[in-house]
């Protein structure tokens, strides 16, 4: 089973990827994500386990590849529209 720590990882380095290889620091994403640099490093470790975030991955794993587009498409409108 897939632990919250792999999926905040994975999401962690296709950031980076997505920034052309360009690191990004623990406190950069966390400040990103409006939570403390500790609370990040802690969901990085598998300290603390938001379990919101592993509910979303597994409703996720339940969709289709464009299923899965067609939400993260709304879910980005809707995060946009809020800034």
């Amino acid at each position: 089973m897939i632990e919250t720590s792999d999926i905040f990882n994975l999401l962690h380095n296709a950031v980076e990827s997505k920034n052309i290889g360009k690191k990004i620091s623990q406190a950069q994403m966390a400040k990103h994500l409006g939570v403390s640099m500790r609370t990040y490093q802690d969901w990085r470790l598998g300290n603390s386990k938001p379990q919101a975030a592993l509910a979303i991955c597994q409703l996720l794993c339940e969709l289709d590849e464009d299923d899965i587009l067609f939400v993260i498409k709304k879910m980005k409108k809707l995060i946009g529209d809020s800034k």
